[in-house]
């Protein structure tokens, strides 16, 4: 990519340059929006941002639903150069704040049923200097800075693409938390094509065809491939769905909207399942992406049993922005992540920085590829820590077969020690949820009132389902080593997550110390 190179124009000025201006880009509801359609409402973004005098490098906060307004003002910032930062729409107005003066952001724009957090986040900011709403303004009460509702722009004139090159700041993501701390990842305009050219075009083999629903937001990175940057690549269908996801009104969705590609979490599946949603609701879709945590084989195996396709489980991160081992089409091997994704190399060295060459032995794992992010915003150690040359440290620990295929144990610092001997907590839980009453389970690591660790679990029973602690003990007995048995089993209604579905085992461990 030499010369100029904006990540926006590569993703949708090329199909309306290509004749593809009336192709559906984006359904929502009633709402159905041709690639034109939204080319004309990102020229007014770029206008509402030079009214607004953003200038080239600022930061611009988006706290915004899965909705048509959502591509709007992500594309329109890359074109202008602008760095849009997506936030969780799940977070708090305090959480918000606190990132959004992290980010040193000048401008916030919210859908209207996040305006009433705007005092909270002006008040936390000294950069900030306006806001925008997407929707009626007069939600936002009276914050210290001015408020705009995004409707008073009505400029869709044609705007100018920024002379970006490939390797400018683009867009920062703030990982989601699984260790208490969400971090500003800082990614490239060159990124984004990367994860379409690897992970889209040789595992999903996405096509102009396709329609393409997630159950994970825009806000993060699973979610933006899966709904924008994938589908516009080749000029695809992407249905957003503004409300939080449900069983039932994602079933309503996938019956009525007939995607081709389904990206869910594991603990999605498991409650799609869960939920009886009739197989015909997903006769459409031609392949289900699992990303976020480990998927247990068992529900791998039932998923595809009652659907009739494929669940490709794979894993990525923020940092990488999107999958780097996955199963494929080809190749499902249950229980795995699968093997590298086509254009990254993985490795798993040991506690030396050695790299670990003997099959099922664990290891660090690492990766580089062409997506990897440039580091995290004012965070040198942890910058340092992570990103190594250029290979990315994830923080996760596997092991890889004899035939390339890696196996997920568990986080580092959620690794246990019981009895003197390593516990991989995905190993436990894989376990536990083969019982006939076991929905979800996690395992961390406690300690007993002898001071040793030991291994605790806590479930949420299936639907209609009693878990009797008896009966889980008889089931880890049966299917596993002594010193891997949870010694402790409390059963929840839900486990703490983060965004994109991942496990918050930190809130669990916190949940043990009181």
């Amino acid at each position: 990519m030499g010369g100029t190179y904006n990540a926006a124009a590569w993703l949708l000025d090329r199909q309306v340059e290509s004749g593809h201006g009336e192709g559906l880009a984006v359904v929502c509801g009633p709402v159905h929006s041709t690639y034109a359609d939204v080319q004309r409402e990102v020229w007014r973004t770029q206008r509402t941002l030079t009214a607004l005098d953003v200038r080239r490098g600022e930061r611009v906060a988006l706290v915004v639903n899965d909705e048509p307004a959502f591509p709007a003002w992500f594309l329109g910032t890359l074109r202008s150069g602008v760095v849009p930062v997506p936030l969780s729409t799940m977070l708090t107005g305090s959480e918000l704040a606190a990132i959004v003066a992290d980010a040193e952001a000048g401008v916030v724009v919210v859908s209207e049923e996040f305006a009433p957090y705007l005092e909270t986040i002006a008040d936390a900011s000294d950069e900030l200097r306006t806001a925008v709403v997407i929707g009626d303004a007069a939600a936002a009460g009276r914050p210290r800075v001015p408020v705009h509702g995004w409707s008073t722009f009505d400029d869709r004139g044609e705007a100018p693409v920024a002379s970006t090159r490939a390797d400018s700041p683009a867009f920062w993501l703030y990982s989601s938390g699984t260790t208490g701390t969400p971090k500003g990842v800082m990614h490239r305009h060159a990124n984004l094509e990367a994860t379409a050219a690897t992970y889209a075009a040789s595992v999903l083999r996405i096509g102009p065809d396709d329609r393409c629903l997630s159950v994970a937001k825009l806000f993060f990175a699973y979610g933006l491939g899966n709904s924008l940057t994938f589908p516009f690549s080749v000029g695809a269908t992407s249905i957003l769905n503004p409300a939080r996801p449900t069983p039932r009104g994602v079933a309503e969705l996938l019956r009525t909207e007939r995607p081709t590609l389904f990206f869910a979490s594991p603990g999605f599946v498991a409650a799609l399942l869960d939920a009886d949603v009739d197989a015909a609701d997903l006769s459409s879709v031609r392949c289900t992406v699992t990303a976020g945590e480990a998927l247990p084989s068992d529900l791998q195996r039932r998923f595809t049993e009652r659907f009739g396709h494929p669940v490709l489980d794979g894993i990525g991160s923020t940092e990488a922005l999107h999958i780097f081992l996955s199963n494929t089409p080809d190749d499902v091997r249950p229980g795995t992540s699968g093997i590298p994704v086509a254009g990254y190399e993985v490795r798993l060295l040991d506690d030396n920085d050695a790299e670990v060459t003997v099959a099922d032995t664990p290891g660090y794992l690492h990766v580089r590829g062409p997506s990897t992010a440039s580091g995290y915003w004012s965070r040198t150690e942890a910058s340092q820590a992570a990103f190594r040359g250029e290979w990315l440290r994830t923080g996760d620990v596997y092991t890889r077969s004899e035939d390339g295929h890696y196996t997920f144990l568990g986080r580092n610092s959620d690794m246990i020690k019981a009895g003197g001997i390593w516990v991989s907590p995905a190993e436990v839980e894989s376990v536990l949820i083969e019982h006939p009453d076991v929905l979800e389970a996690a395992v961390v690591g406690s300690r007993s009132v002898d001071g040793l660790e030991i291994t605790v679990a806590f479930v949420v029973a299936r639907a209609g389902r009693t878990v009797e602690l008896v009966s889980i003990d008889g089931h880890c007995r049966e299917r596993m080593a002594a010193f891997k048995r949870p010694r402790q089993v409390h059963v929840v209604d839900e486990l703490p997550k983060t965004a994109t579905g991942k496990i918050q085992r930190f809130a669990l461990r916190q949940r043990l110390e009181v």
